[in-house]
């Protein structure tokens, strides 16, 4: 009886064990077949926002810095800068996405007028759910703004000299960016290195451009 009872026991381990070994593999398989490709509309907003307000307030700020080297006026431009961004990118995402919260609830309905069926009450709320969020958008696109564009201004802010303020701007901001697009390609599984080398690239033109232009027009005397 005691040697049937300890063959019991350990066959109740092994399954036990066996059972487990599923768990672990369903659950790898599951994270393996993750499709990132659904994190794509809030990652876009999130990393455009982020960029948009890092690359534009920081542009804006070495604009002026080219020929004004007064911090107050640097800091006000970029505060300026933050604002007015952060309020055009919550309008535009709130503008694009309800345009396509309309088109997906109007494509909802066509499609239970020609399935003549009557949906269910879960059926309903789920599809409710999967529908893009305006209003969220808009925040997310909003905050992100303003987080990337407080790098530079936080840069600037407690530094007097012209030189050294523009160099450490200019550091901040290149670390930024390559924060940004080492974050977006990590998150959509993207290649890292092409990603941040894209992003850090992109950046300098736009500063390089605007502190360029802004200089000529300020030593021609327009």
């Amino acid at each position: 009886m005691a040697s049937d009872h300890s063959s019991l026991n350990s066959q109740t381990k092994f399954l036990h064990q066996n059972s487990d070994l599923e768990q672990q593999a369903t659950l790898e398989v599951e994270t393996k077949d993750f499709d990132y490709s659904k994190r794509s509309q809030w990652l876009r907003a999130a990393v455009l926002g982020a960029n948009d307000g890092l690359v534009s307030t920081a542009s804006l700020m070495m604009g002026v810095g080219a020929v004004k080297q007064d911090i107050k006026v640097m800091i006000l431009t970029g505060f300026a800068g933050l604002v007015a961004g952060a309020c055009s990118m919550a309008i535009g995402e709130f503008v694009s996405v309800y345009s396509q919260l309309d088109i997906e609830v109007a494509q909802l309905k066509r499609d239970k007028e020609r399935g003549n069926e009557r949906h269910r009450e879960e059926d309903d709320n789920k599809e409710k759910e999967s529908l893009p969020n305006p209003l969220q958008a808009a925040a997310a696109s909003a905050l992100a703004f303003s987080v990337g564009a407080m790098v530079p201004l936080l840069a600037a802010s407690f530094i007097r000299d012209y030189k050294v303020r523009l160099g450490v701007v200019l550091g901040a901001v290149s670390f930024a960016l390559l924060v940004f697009g080492w974050l977006g390609a990590v998150l959509g599984k993207a290649p890292a290195l092409r990603s941040c080398v894209r992003v850090l690239v992109g950046g300098w033109l736009a500063m390089a451009i605007t502190f360029g232009l802004t200089k000529l027009i300020g030593s021609s005397a327009l």
